[in-house]
């Protein structure tokens, strides 16, 4: 019996993992072919990588989706981390529903709603004070910014939630003031936390199509937006090439933040032990 259900398991396992990455490696593979049919392998070449490359409008749109992510993530770490660090150690506070439920709401509210209410907005500030003047870069990294705080503020709540404050409590008992045990004490513990929350907000921003595409002014056509118009007129190899490089890149990305988690749990892990040694 035991036998059977670990063969099941296992093929559960391998059907799981098939299902999500034969597709992405089917992509890989047939950004190599020579033929313009991308389902019709004729043979290995790399003449679509450099199409891609002489494709002005497709670079254009992926340093656009590129610059956005990278603001719009830097600035969501900025608004989230502090919203996170209220719902988690303010305890209860006048209005901590309310707070609460406006923190979270991007995160339920569907991107139709969203991006439709913030046109209006944009519109409406354009008209009274004259900003944002028109619709572009900063209004895509204004909308991102909206909903990608609300994810670095879960993460980094749940951060703090499972945090040991037996160390920031000592540290205030002899005396050191709450700004200097944030950046001493607090921010190195939460550093995979943050660090989590940006390659989330990035990835969330680099992904999004229908906030952007309310938001987007002439000259601000994110990668998203140009693939979704590309692709309607039928699938090109050049598709597959960018593809493959942006999973190059997350990739490359996934490795670097694991290397760097890894060395901070071993970092703190190697204090405490010397913490308990000395004690």
């Amino acid at each position: 019996m035991t036998g059977k259900r670990s063969t099941f398991l296992l093929s559960a396992l391998v059907f799981g993992f098939a299902f999500l990455y034969v597709p992405i490696l089917l992509v890989i593979i047939y950004s190599f072919n020579e033929g313009k049919l991308v389902t019709v392998w004729t043979g290995f070449s790399f003449k679509w990588y450099v199409s891609l490359f002489s494709n002005d409008g497709m670079i254009d749109a992926a340093w656009n989706s590129l610059r956005i992510g990278v603001m719009s993530a830097t600035l969501a770490l900025a608004v989230g981390t502090p919203a996170g660090l209220v719902m988690s150690r303010f305890g209860r506070f006048k209005s901590r529903t309310l707070f609460s439920g406006m923190v979270a709401a991007p995160l339920v509210m569907p991107e139709v709603i969203t991006g439709l209410s913030l046109l209006l907005l944009f519109v409406t500030l354009e008209q009274l004070i004259g900003w944002p003047a028109g619709r572009g870069v900063t209004t895509i990294v204004i909308a991102h910014t909206t909903f990608c705080a609300a994810y670095v503020a879960v993460v980094v709540q749940s951060r703090l939630a499972g945090m040991d404050t037996s160390v920031e409590e000592a540290a205030m008992d002899l005396g050191a003031k709450p700004a200097k045990i944030f950046f001493v004490i607090t921010l190195p513990m939460i550093l995979p936390a943050l660090l989590a929350g940006w390659l989330l907000s990035f990835t969330l921003s680099l992904d999004d199509l229908v906030i952007a595409s309310f938001v987007a002014g002439p000259g601000s056509t994110t990668l998203p937006m140009k693939v979704f118009s590309s692709v309607r007129l039928g699938v090109s190899p050049e598709i597959n090439a960018l593809a493959t490089l942006i999973i190059l890149a997350v990739s490359v990305m996934i490795v670097i933040s694991s290397l760097l988690i890894l060395r901070s749990e071993r970092a703190r892990t190697r204090s405490m032990n010397q913490t308990t040694i000395d004690t």
